[in-house]
C-alpha cells in the first residue's frame, strides 16, 4: 500500500484543483492520499468526490501554520473537525494575517517592480489562501524570476526589504487545538534547515507533551543525516514517523509518492482521528 500524507491544491498554494490532485495521486499508483492545504479545509468536498470517482482513499487534513522560539513551524492535522471553534479561530486569523501580509509585500515590491495586487490575484482561484507562493508566481509571470524557488531564494527571501512576517499561533497551542478538534497532529518537515532555522529537540519534546503524535521524517528537504536524527528522536519520544511528497503541482519539483508512510502508521492515525478516512 502506497500512502502520501502531504499534498496541496489551489485551495492554498498548489497549482492543481483539489480533485485534480486526488486524480493524479490515483494515476501515480497511490492507494491513499491526504489533502493538507495551508490553514484551510475548503478543498475537502471536491477531493472527496474525486477520491470516490478514482478509487483512492482520502485522508482529510490541513497544514497549520505556527511558531516556536521565533521559528516558523508547520503542523499537519489529520481527520479533525473543521468547524471546531478553537482551531477554526486560529486558522481564520492566520489566513487573514497572510492576506494582510501579502498585500503589504506587494506594496513594497511595487516600489521597485512593475507588480500589482491584481497580478497576484490572477495567480489564484476564488477562496485561495493567498501567500508568498502566489506573489512568486506573479513575479515569474512578469519575467523577474524563472520559478518559485528562484523567487524565494532572491526577491522574497526573509532577508530582503520586501519580506513581511505574519501572525501564527504558538506551536504548543496549535497542537492542543488540533487535539481538541479530534485531530492527529504531525510536525511537518521538522529538519528542513534549507528553508531557514529549525527548532531544537527540546521544542519537539515540549510539543510531544502537548499532544504531538508524529514527525514527518521522510521528506525531500531532509538530508540523510536529518532523517537519521529525526528517526532517533521519534523513537525516543514515542512518536510515529511519516513520509510524504509535500506535493504542490507545478509549484515545486516534489512528485506524488516520492516519500510514503507505512500502513501501520495510517492505522494509528485513523484510530485516533475524529473523522473517517474516505474510502471508495
Amino acid at each position: 500500500m502506497r500512502i502520501d500524507l502531504h499534498t496541496h491544491s489551489t485551495a492554498s498554494d498548489g497549482t492543481d484543483a483539489p480533485g485534480r490532485v486526488v486524480a493524479d495521486a490515483a494515476a501515480a499508483g497511490l492507494d491513499v492520499v491526504a489533502l493538507t492545504d495551508h490553514d484551510t479545509t475548503s478543498g475537502w468536498g471536491e477531493a472527496e468526490e474525486s477520491a470516490l470517482t478514482h478509487g483512492i482513499a482520502l485522508v482529510r487534513g490541513a497544514e497549520i501554520s505556527a511558531r516556536a522560539q521565533h521559528v516558523s513551524v508547520h503542523l499537519l492535522a489529520y481527520l479533525h473537525d473543521p468547524s471546531h471553534p478553537d482551531l477554526l479561530a486560529e486558522t481564520e486569523r492566520t489566513r487573514a494575517a497572510r492576506l494582510t501580509r501579502a498585500r503589504r509585500m506587494v506594496e513594497l515590491l511595487g516600489e521597485e517592480y512593475a507588480l500589482t495586487w491584481d497580478d497576484v490575484l490572477a495567480q489564484t482561484e476564488p477562496g485561495t489562501t493567498i501567500g508568498r507562493p502566489h506573489i512568486a508566481d506573479a513575479l515569474v509571470t512578469a519575467g523577474y524570476v524563472s520559478d518559485r524557488s528562484a523567487a524565494f531564494a532572491t526577491i522574497l527571501h526573509p532577508g530582503t526589504p520586501f519580506y513581511v512576517p505574519h501572525y501564527a499561533p504558538d506551536a504548543v497551542a496549535a497542537v492542543r487545538a488540533v487535539r481538541a478538534a479530534g485531530g492527529v497532529p504531525v510536525f511537518a518537515h521538522p529538519g528542513a534547515d534549507g528553508r531557514g532555522r529549525v527548532v531544537a529537540d527540546e521544542v519537539v519534546e515540549e510539543l510531544t507533551d502537548a499532544g504531538l503524535a508524529g514527525l514527518e521524517v521522510h521528506h525531500r528537504d531532509h538530508s540523510d543525516a536529518q532523517r537519521t536524527r529525526l528517526d532517533d528522536l521519534a523513537r525516543t519520544l514515542g512518536l510515529f514517523v511519516t513520509g510524504s511528497s509535500d506535493y504542490h503541482g507545478a509549484g515545486k519539483p516534489n512528485r506524488l509518492g516520492e516519500n510514503t508512510t507505512a500502513p501501520p502508521v495510517l492505522e494509528i492515525i485513523e484510530e485516533t482521528g475524529l473523522l473517517d478516512v474516505i474510502r471508495p
